[in-house]
């Protein structure tokens, strides 16, 4: 090769290469060139739809495009989910998760997604403890004492949730593994009736969000037995944390963040990080989330890549421990 020869091909590769670093950067300055869907896998006025429905707004306004919001549901998320795993990985397909990204595929290894391998993580969003609550005729005041009187009761205490699967499902059975009692459990399609029916008298015990029962702790429809974080939290202080109870190993977290299909460009998947820790700094949105009794937590992709394989692998464990087999949701 003549030096003339090599010249002209080192020409031609650094043209090549700035050719490609152009358009790279002419991508980032140019998402999003179209509406981006958040795929949220539960139905439109649940928990996970305001929660998809805020970050569009905001991301829209942020983002100077359409962001919307658009629920594929079906059993227990696992829908929506494999949905935004087949989807292109260019950013405009992205999917909302919460606790059930986790739990279910623990549970059920055909769910037909892995949250670890399946998905490129953005960022955390948002976080916050559930509750350990019972009905309120149950004689037990504390947590120790429920834990007692289940012992001495094997088999005869039960707990509702909202789907085999689902975190209020797994949380009990987790304490359950810790503690060795033996409580039944009753799936219900919903939170919202199991917690009916413990008012009611039917089933003794539930897993819910602090803003779900709340309202039903403050006028003594139900009792409350610990919040699933080390610490007790602002919105109900009079409710133990698990460091406390020193049972600090069953920390569970109701969570939210945004994924995207696996390979989606990290100038993207950047862009959309830094908007949501903008997001999170805005004091209407820290607002909202303290209604909700969440931490704001823009934790960004590490974060959240970190999160997703340790609360995988938690979920996994208890399921083995505990031997629970599903075959379908």
């Amino acid at each position: 090769m003549t030096p003339t020869d090599f010249s002209r091909r080192q020409w031609v590769a650094s043209a090549v290469t700035s050719s490609l670093l152009w358009h790279v950067g002419a991508r980032a300055s140019a998402y999003p060139e179209r509406t981006v869907r958040i795929v949220v896998p539960f139905a439109a006025g649940a928990g996970t739809d305001a929660m998809g429905r805020l970050l569009a707004q905001k991301l829209s306004d942020l983002l100077g495009a359409s962001v919307v919001v658009e629920n594929r549901t079906g059993a227990s998320g696992a829908i929506g989910t494999q949905h935004v795993a087949q989807s292109v990985p260019d950013g405009y397909t992205l999917l909302l998760v919460a606790a059930p990204f986790t739990t279910v595929s623990a549970v059920l290894p055909s769910a037909g997604y892995d949250p670890v391998t399946s998905f490129t993580p953005i960022s955390m969003v948002a976080q916050g403890p559930l509750m350990w609550a019972c009905n309120k005729d149950l004689p037990v005041q504390t947590l120790a004492e429920l834990v007692a009187y289940a012992k001495a009761r094997p088999g005869q205490l039960n707990y509702g949730s909202a789907g085999a699967g689902g975190i209020n499902h797994l949380v009990l059975e987790q304490l359950k593994a810790r503690t060795g009692v033996s409580i039944v459990h009753i799936p219900y399609r919903g939170i919202a009736p199991a917690t009916l029916d413990m008012i009611g008298g039917q089933i003794h015990l539930i897993t819910g969000t602090i803003p779900a029962l709340a309202p039903f702790v403050r006028d003594g429809r139900i009792k409350p037995l610990a919040v699933t974080t080390s610490q007790r939290h602002q919105a109900l202080p009079q409710v133990p944390g698990l460091l406390e109870l020193g049972l600090a190993d069953l920390v569970a977290l109701n969570y939210f963040g945004l994924v995207a299909p696996k390979s989606t460009p990290l100038d993207v998947t950047e862009r959309l990080a830094q908007a949501i820790g903008r997001i999170s700094a805005m004091p209407d949105v820290q607002a909202r989330f303290r209604v909700d009794a969440l931490e704001v937590a823009p934790l960004g992709s590490s974060y959240l890549e970190r999160f997703i394989r340790t609360d995988l692998d938690a979920w996994k464990k208890v399921v083995q421990q505990q031997g629970i087999k599903i075959d379908q949701l």
